[in-house]
């Protein structure tokens, strides 16, 4: 089933900024909480208010600016942590629990009846002083089927808008997210949520299955920050979205590269050149029959157009270089060549790069040419 729309909350800001090392200022989680809301994203999650008083400030400073987005705050089922919810000014508040049985016994210590009872009491609590709630499910991956059934039912029972199906270990494969969520969907009328991590590499691809099983709603972080090896990538998790499926999510993908860049800057954490949708050399053309075909039809070697992002095709010379890569570089100098000029001039171009690891400069082209007199 192709989702017709989907709500991405955006979670950069709590679980992204758990990422071992990574710790963002007031300046930096304003800088982007406004630069997600301006490309268009619906909600996001920004902060754990019983972290204390300086995080308290800075979410009261992101929900005081009156983005547009919903605003979304993590805690435990504790008073404590919800009187610190309440007092933000935000929209909704995630209130988490483990639901997986070594986590309810070894984290806990506790059983199944004691989460089921702490649910409908918090639930219930939040409610009364004005929150939306959704019920984070932890570690809902390793959980009981069953009992996850009973735990979503007594918090839609108890008021909660919506419930948070956390692959906390990021153990699932598409195959069983999508079985998973379905049968939550399709036995609940509350909201149902895909916190997806990536441990196995696998986190865009379980979100994107929980969307076409029917959740409304998905957790992304820019660049795929999060703890341990990350959470689903809002770029990869929108442009699957948008491409495959043709899914609504509101969000101008052409302000990708300047919030990536901006994560990165604000994380410490550089953008691999690889990495999808916003890494340096994802359109990048080296190989010599693929630069061939792309020079005959750009869409003989187009999956996703770069310009809808704001980037354009670049094509490089390498060791997997052709001719015709070498005749178009040259013709950018001004410099124009006959086929076994190209062919000459490959060689010492593959040279170079297997000695430099890095594919030549303009003045680097020009010496070569100077070199076949």
């Amino acid at each position: 089933m192709n989702p017709q729309s989907i709500t991405i909350n955006d979670t950069t800001l709590r679980d992204g900024e758990q990422t071992a090392g990574v710790a963002f200022n007031r300046d930096e989680k304003i800088a982007i909480a406004s630069a997600l809301a301006m490309a268009g994203v619906p909600e996001m999650e920004i902060g754990i208010p019983a972290m204390g008083a300086e995080e308290q400030e800075i979410i009261a400073a992101i929900a005081q600016l009156n983005l547009p987005s919903k605003l979304m705050v993590w805690g435990r089922m504790r008073d404590d942590d919800l009187e610190a919810a309440r007092s933000c000014g935000v929209d909704l508040v995630n209130l988490s629990i483990p639901v997986s049985d070594i986590q309810i016994r070894h984290k806990l210590g506790r059983d199944r009846a004691w989460i089921l009872a702490t649910v409908a009491h918090f639930v219930s609590k939040a409610k009364d002083k004005g929150l939306d709630v959704c019920v984070g499910g932890e570690d809902a991956s390793r959980a009981d089927i069953d009992f996850v059934m009973q735990v979503v039912e007594t918090a839609q029972q108890a008021g909660a808008r919506r419930f948070r199906f956390a692959d906390t270990m990021g153990i699932l494969d598409p195959f069983a997210t999508y079985q998973r969520i379905q049968q939550l969907a399709v036995n609940f009328d509350l909201e149902i949520e895909m916190h997806a991590h990536d441990d196995l590499g696998l986190a865009t691809a379980n979100t994107l299955a929980a969307a076409c099983a029917g959740a409304s709603h998905v957790n992304t972080t820019v660049n795929g920050l999060g703890e341990r090896a990350g959470n689903a990538a809002f770029e990869e998790t929108v442009m699957g979205l948008h491409y495959l499926y043709k899914t609504r999510t509101g969000i101008d993908v052409s302000q990708f590269p300047a919030i990536s860049q901006l994560v990165a800057t604000a994380s410490g954490r550089p953008i691999a050149p690889q990495k999808s949708i916003v890494g340096e050399t994802v359109f990048t053309h080296e190989a010599g029959i693929h630069v061939d075909g792309f020079l005959k039809n750009k869409l003989n070697y187009q999956g996703i157009d770069p310009k809808q992002l704001g980037r354009e095709h670049k094509i490089v010379l390498g060791k997997h270089s052709g001719s015709h890569a070498v005749i178009r570089s040259y013709e950018e100098l001004g410099i124009f060549l006959d086929t076994g000029e190209a062919t000459t001039l490959l060689s010492s171009i593959r040279d170079h790069v297997t000695r430099n690891k890095r594919t030549p400069n303009s003045t680097e082209l020009r010496h070569f040419y100077g070199a076949l007199a």
